[in-house]
């Protein structure tokens, strides 16, 4: 339930904890993806972008170009661009690597172009300047030094090698040559080419960002929890022994002759055995938490016995004046009997118990794959900067140390099951808190959600 991917995935994060650390340290990228695709794309417009120059210099000025060797790059370059986009449609996850080989390919696509179109007298040669951009704002700066190191030798190579092309007459001098009318073409595109993607590639970093800040978070939030459940199985534990005692005294004195005989006595003595039986059951319920004898309490029931039975159970033990359940499960469905659920939603029972303790509310439905449970009261309801902060540890009305842990616990048991929480308030008074999770999560059967039962009742 705390993993935080794909368990058949060797050697990937196995939690929250571990993501994040691979996330700082550069091993998985989050904006990658995204900025792969958008090489991707920019590799197609080089493509369209080479093909209407040579065809416009060939054909307007009469140039003469080695046309079959320029377009075996153009078609190594599809070639490419087709597999990294089969490639990357699919697999997710980028390195560095990956994307300095990408731009060392479009490197050497240029190079490659520029040998065969006039080497450094090709105005189009500054293109260069936008792999040196792109890698410096992709790439670690190991990486981007190399970009350099590279287009400058190709820059170099380009200056020895290569020969200059035969421009026709009147053509290579004057405020309106080749040359300069190329080099103006070439700055509006490297402009607007940076511009636009560069912007792209920025939004992307960002969401990469805000994803690292909210896994750092819900790090921090797992690691809690794991302290508090520490913390709560050890005094479990140091519980175990007292109740036991506290459980003998009582019977001792149910035996005694001058309380047997007196019935008040011992309606208070079936009182006190009755609460001391509670508190054993929250301490088996902490330990079963914990992960403690969890094998052997695991049984299979029904999704509606198991509901109505939390709910009766809830029922028994509080004194609410009116306690409203619904439930609009038509179809029932075999499930696993998980505490962790039913402390969850006792978590959110008794928390609108305590601001409406005359009356609430519980439904329970089904939409689809999904089980709903919405528990509403008639209290106060929720203060906005509440309802911005829902989950977050220690965010309390109640002025009370320690408070705000309860949905702090039910956000983040619900998020480990696959589902979520909401939380709103109702017009005419008091709140509602939805809990949605996954039928798959507790589920012993694939649920189907194109079932009558589950059409009728979403």
């Amino acid at each position: 339930m705390t993993s935080a991917t794909d368990a058949s995935g060797a050697g990937k994060p196995r939690t929250l904890k571990e993501r994040w650390q691979r996330l700082r340290q550069g091993e998985e990228n989050p904006a990658g993806h995204q900025n792969m695709l958008l090489l991707i794309q920019l590799r197609w417009l080089a493509v369209l972008g080479q093909i209407s120059t040579v065809a416009f210099v060939v054909l307007a000025f009469d140039i003469r170009l080695p046309l079959p060797h320029m377009l075996e790059v153009l078609s190594c370059l599809v070639a490419f661009n087709i597999a990294s986009h089969l490639r990357w449609h699919e697999h997710r996850t980028v390195t560095n690597a990956e994307l300095f080989l990408a731009l060392l390919v479009d490197v050497a696509a240029l190079t490659f172009q520029l040998y065969l179109s006039g080497g450094i007298t090709n105005p189009f040669a500054f293109l260069y300047l936008m792999q040196i951009i792109l890698s410096a704002v992709l790439l670690k700066p190991w990486s981007s030094w190399a970009i350099v190191g590279i287009t400058l030798g190709c820059l170099a190579g380009l200056a020895l090698f290569s020969e200059p092309l035969a421009l026709p007459p009147d053509t290579g001098h004057g405020p309106f040559s080749l040359y300069v009318d190329g080099t103006l073409i070439c700055f509006l595109l490297n402009a607007g080419l940076l511009v636009f993607f560069i912007t792209r590639i920025n939004s992307n970093l960002r969401a990469g960002d805000a994803l690292l800040a909210d896994l750092r978070q819900r790090a921090a939030e797992e690691d809690h929890i794991v302290r508090m459940g520490l913390l709560a199985s050890g005094a479990a534990h140091e519980l175990g022994t007292p109740l036991s005692t506290l459980s003998v005294i009582l019977g001792d004195w149910r035996r005694m002759p001058e309380i047997s005989r007196r019935e008040e006595l011992l309606e208070d003595i079936s009182e006190m055995e009755a609460q001391l039986q509670r508190c054993k059951s929250i301490v088996s319920g902490v330990l079963l938490s914990a992960g403690e004898a969890r094998g052997e309490s695991s049984v299979k029931t029904t999704l509606n016995t198991f509901l109505d039975s939390v709910a009766e159970d809830w029922r028994k033990s509080r004194p609410v004046a009116a306690f409203e359940y619904r439930n609009q499960i038509e179809q029932d469905v075999p499930v696993v009997f998980d505490s962790a659920i039913k402390q969850m939603l006792g978590n959110v029972l008794d928390n609108a118990f305590e601001v409406s303790p005359e009356w609430l509310s519980l439904l329970v439905k089904r939409e689809g794959d999904l089980l709903l449970m919405e528990v509403s009261d008639r209290g106060t309801g929720f203060p906005e900067w509440m309802l911005s902060q829902l989950g977050k540890p220690y965010q309390s009305t109640k002025g009370k140390p320690g408070r705000g842990l309860g949905l702090f616990f039910v956000v983040n048991v619900a998020r480990k099951l696959g589902g979520r929480i909401a939380a709103s308030n109702i017009e005419t008074g008091g709140a509602r808190v939805t809990l949605t999770l996954p039928l798959a999560a507790i589920s012993l059967e694939e649920p189907d959600s194109g079932d009558p039962a589950g059409q009728a009742a979403s």
